[in-house]
C-alpha cells in the first residue's frame, strides 16, 4: 500500500494542503508561478504551509536526503528527470545537483508528455552547464531522451495544436541550441534497477 503523501500549495488557485496529486494538480495547472511541494507527513505539511515556500522549494524531504549515492555515480554531476500526470498531461521537469541534492532548475507544469519533459530537461541542463563553463556529467534515466539529444531532435508524436503551441516553440528552441552548440558534458544513463530512483525524481510513483 502506497504511503500517504500531503501536497502543500503555497501559491495556486486555492492555497492549502491536499491529500492527492490530482487535487494538487487542479490548484496549480495553468497557474503562473505556482509553488507547491509534497511531504510525507501531515505534521511536515502543516509546518511548511505556515512557513515561506522558499524555505522548502528545491529541498528534498528527510527520507530522500539521507540516501547515499552509489559508489559508481559521480557526485559532481547533474541529475535530470520529468514527471507527467497523464500522457499527455501536466508535465514538468527539473535538474538536481547530485552532491547537495539542491534543485538547480525547474520548469512547468505545462501540457506535454513525459518523453518531451525528459528531452527538455537534458537540453536545459546542457545549455545551463555550457553557459557556466561547467563540464560535469548529466544523468538521465530516459534512454529515449538521451537518443533524441544525440539526434538533436525531439521525436514526439504529440500533435501540435493551439494548446501545445507554446511547448513546441520551447522544443524548437532546444533543438536549435543543440544544433548550434557543442558541449563536452557526458550524458550518462541512470541505472534505476541498480541504483534506485534518480535523485531528480519527483517521488510520485
Amino acid at each position: 500500500m502506497a504511503k500517504q503523501k500531503y501536497y502543500v500549495v503555497w501559491e495556486g488557485v486555492t492555497p492549502g494542503i491536499y491529500t492527492s496529486w490530482t487535487e494538487c494538480q487542479l490548484q496549480i495547472k495553468g497557474f503562473v508561478g505556482a509553488k507547491y511541494k509534497s511531504f510525507n507527513s501531515k505534521e511536515e505539511a502543516d509546518q511548511a504551509f505556515s512557513s515561506s515556500p522558499y524555505a522548502y522549494m528545491g529541498k528534498k524531504t528527510k527520507s530522500t536526503t539521507k540516501r547515499a549515492l552509489p559508489a559508481s555515480v559521480i557526485e559532481e554531476g547533474l541529475a535530470v528527470d520529468a514527471a507527467c500526470s497523464g500522457n499527455p498531461g501536466a508535465m514538468e521537469y527539473r535538474g538536481v545537483y547530485l552532491k547537495t541534492r539542491e534543485e538547480i532548475f525547474h520548469f512547468g507544469p505545462m501540457k506535454g508528455t513525459n518523453n518531451i519533459g525528459e528531452f527538455l530537461a537534458l537540453a536545459h541542463g546542457l545549455a545551463l552547464l555550457s553557459k557556466k563553463n561547467l563540464t560535469m556529467p548529466i544523468y538521465s534515466d530516459s534512454a529515449n531522451a538521451i537518443s533524441w539529444i544525440k539526434q538533436k531532435k525531439c521525436k514526439t508524436k504529440l500533435p501540435r495544436t493551439a494548446e501545445t503551441e507554446e511547448l513546441f516553440q520551447i522544443i524548437e528552441r532546444a533543438e536549435i541550441w543543440l544544433k548550434n552548440n557543442k558541449y563536452s558534458n557526458r550524458i550518462i544513463k541512470w541505472e534505476t534497477k541498480e541504483w534506485g530512483e534518480i535523485p531528480a525524481d519527483f517521488g510520485r510513483k
